[in-house]
């Protein structure tokens, strides 16, 4: 593995967490931290694209450290997007204003696989590693930083639905129709995904996140056949290929955002994920007695509720700590923070989770 000599880390409290020491404070950090709530986001935006950001490391360096330079953050999450690995296969992806991401020319049928190419990682998403290693240096220690990737049934879902959605029919329809080919595809996003982490962490990140941000669209039967087997073959295949390059291990996280706590029992059972992230319909304290000691739990303040007071948001967060205590918990919301919050909510929030 390249030495690259990174600054000593100063706040492992995250890091302690996962590994069930004691912590002085809950750690916390915020999905979407870096993004379009900040002022300076926006300068930087109104001047570059998008992916030009993605795909500029030193730009995705100075976006990733807006937050961690204005609030008390225990981590930072490298600034990319989960659909970097659509446009690596070939899939064209447009961030449209108002919209959100485009895939104007989907998967409409199983035939379309044939238009999927399997990207040299190392060469085709070289920037966010670039990216990554940059950042780790301008921390400089002082908290660590998350690599993270869209999960294979969520980039499914883009890849064929052409981007967001409130029902995701065209792919969950493909579950049904196409299951063979269903496989496949997601089998192709798989073994793409477990070489991006690889070489995330091979570039410097401390922790990983997995996005199943669609998760919401499947119910026990379709999670435990479409996105279940991905998540453990991507934990178990990130650990195999860093453990066969004698690099270090490190913790995983994923999110599947909607599952049901069935689902969520299924995955905590695998023990293939140290942290599992629920979104905010959850009931932490029964997915703690649900999910087990055992499991680092993640979330999941609604990101709604910081349009409350600040002295509401501050006494929320504090009731999440109260309510699940300080032993294998990281603060965050329970999805990604929304572009209008006020900066004051930030603030109040940490304040509250770090207050207990």
């Amino acid at each position: 593995m390249t030495e690259h000599n990174f600054p000593v880390l100063q706040n492992d409290r995250i890091l302690k967490t996962i590994r069930g020491e004691q912590v002085d404070k809950v750690p916390v950090w915020i999905m979407r931290q870096a993004g379009r709530y900040l002022p300076e986001f926006q300068e930087v935006r109104a001047k570059h694209d998008f992916f030009d950001v993605c795909q500029n490391p030193s730009l995705a360096c100075e976006v990733t450290l807006q937050p961690i330079k204005r609030f008390d953050l225990d981590a930072s999450i490298i600034f990319s997007d989960i659909l970097t690995i659509p446009q690596a296969m070939g899939l064209t992806v447009e961030m449209v204003p108002k919209i959100g991401p485009v895939l104007p020319n989907p998967l409409n049928d199983p035939s379309d696989l044939s238009r999927l190419i399997k990207p040299e990682v190392e060469k085709d998403l070289k920037y966010v590693g670039d990216a990554i290693t940059l950042t780790r240096h301008k921390l400089e220690g002082k908290v660590p930083l998350i690599g993270f990737t869209g999960a294979p049934w969520t980039l499914m879902g883009y890849m064929i639905q052409g981007g967001g959605s409130s029902v995701m029919a065209k792919p969950r329809t493909w579950l049904y129709k196409y299951p063979n080919e269903s496989h496949k595809l997601l089998q192709l996003i798989t073994d793409v995904v477990i070489d991006y982490l690889v070489m995330q962490v091979k570039a410097g990140a401390q922790l990983l996140q997995v996005f199943e941000s669609n998760g919401d669209y499947l119910n026990d039967d379709l999670f435990s056949k479409y996105s279940l087997p991905y998540l453990v073959k991507i934990s178990n295949g990130v650990k195999a290929k860093l453990k066969q390059q004698n690099i270090t291990q490190v913790p995983m996280i994923v999110f599947p955002k909607g599952a049901t706590m069935n689902s969520l029992e299924m995955l905590a059972k695998t023990q293939c994920y140290e942290v599992i992230g629920l979104d905010w319909t959850v009931d932490l304290l029964e997915a703690r007695n649900r999910l087990g000691t055992n499991i680092t739990l993640q979330g999941n303040m609604d990101p709604c509720a910081l349009f409350a007071t600040a002295d509401n948001v501050t006494h929320r967060a504090q009731q999440m700590v109260e309510v699940i205590g300080k032993s294998r918990y990281i603060a965050n919301l329970g999805h990604g923070i929304l572009p209008d919050t006020p900066i004051s909510s930030v603030e109040a929030f940490i304040k509250g989770i770090h207050a207990v």
